[in-house]
């Protein structure tokens, strides 16, 4: 464990003094892994463990940019059952809020993370939220979203064609339906009460919760039975969303507006892509990253006009391995995070 600095490249650039690259070696395989949102908890991430167990690992991992060190600390590392899907910290830029971090794999968990004095810091589990309550099972959890309007809400998504919609303060299901035909992948909120969703059934969905009882189709995937499963909702355009076919190298970008027909493919990475992240301070630039162990970053202002021989990205890093993971941090949206294998990478963009 410990992290290692790139070398930067001209020492004498006041700018380039601090490296643009960082990089955290974990004792295990990472899978889900998110920043941190709040404004005093610069370069704070979360990552968590993939392992073939019951007992999983997170750690709560911070960069110390005085020495270019990321340093996980061992009071805010906690055991977790099953691998976490994904890992949300409470959407709460300006502190209003206790310090939160969801999780999702057989139930929603929150944590509380108390950490203002280093002597006593800790996390402790503040809900465990069940969505069945028919039986003490229930379908795993395949991702999940925290609603930044209205943080009181997460969105998660399930192998058991549901989605649920939680009201984390209360601690009780808002509402829950049948969302689609087979197992809903991904969920991603548009807003304070319309969310969209992705499943093995192949189709993108939105939902607005004024009207529980139907949905719009924007896109299906042209060949039967091929899953979608992931969903990035466009926070600066909100007409805009970007899904991954399973098992393919092209990201497909749609227009709410225009459903069924594709804006635009995304057609660059050389194997499966695993993640996107739309940028959180652009309406225009997305992340996409993949097994072909690249991580890119596109221009999509000509978005909607014929680019011969299709779109390039503008940015492309290479990692040490298939990226599984990346995020882009809303509150420094200057860093973009990977994991690959056992690595924790941090870019400057």
């Amino acid at each position: 464990m410990g992290a290692t600095t790139e070398p930067t490249l001209d020492p004498s650039d006041e700018q380039q003094k601090r490296s643009e690259i960082y990089t955290y070696e974990a004792p295990w395989h990472i899978y889900a892994m998110n920043w941190s949102v709040r404004r005093d908890k610069k370069y704070r991430l979360a990552i968590a463990s993939l392992l073939e167990q019951y007992p999983n690992r997170v750690e709560i991992v911070q960069l110390d940019d005085t020495n270019g060190e990321i340093k996980s600390d061992p009071n805010l590392s906690f055991e977790h059952p099953y691998p976490p899907t994904k890992a949300i910290f409470i959407p709460d830029k300006d502190c209003h809020r206790p310090d939160l971090l969801a999780t999702s794999s057989d139930f929603l968990r929150i944590w509380r993370i108390s950490d203002s004095d280093e002597s006593q810091s800790r996390v402790e589990l503040k809900s465990l939220l069940n969505g069945n309550k028919n039986s003490e099972y229930c379908g795993p959890i395949t991702s999940f979203d925290w609603n930044e309007a209205e943080p009181r809400r997460i969105g998660t998504s399930s192998i058991d064609t549901t989605c649920t919609i939680w009201d984390i303060e209360k601690e009780t299901v808002d509402t829950q339906l049948i969302a689609h035909d087979k197992e809903v992948y991904d969920i991603a909120w548009g807003g304070v009460g319309v969310f969209a969703s992705v499943s093995a059934d192949g189709s993108v969905r939105v939902f607005d919760l004024r009207d529980k009882e139907h949905s719009t189709i924007i896109y299906e995937s042209s060949e039967a039975d091929t899953p979608l499963v992931r969903l990035g909702w466009n926070k600066q355009d909100p007409r805009y969303m970007a899904t991954i076919i399973m098992d393919t190298a092209k990201v497909v970008v749609l227009d709410i507006r225009f459903p069924t027909l594709p804006v635009v493919e995304l057609q660059r990475h050389q194997a499966s892509v695993n993640a996107i992240a739309w940028a959180p301070h652009s309406s225009c630039h997305i992340c996409t990253a993949g097994d072909d162990s690249q991580a890119l970053i596109w221009d999509l202002s000509s978005m909607g006009q014929p680019v011969e021989g299709g779109l390039d990205p503008i940015l492309a890093y290479t990692a040490g391995a298939e990226i599984e993971q990346l995020q882009w941090s809303s509150s420094q949206p200057d860093w973009v995070a990977i994991a690959f294998s056992s690595k924790l990478q941090i870019l400057r963009v």
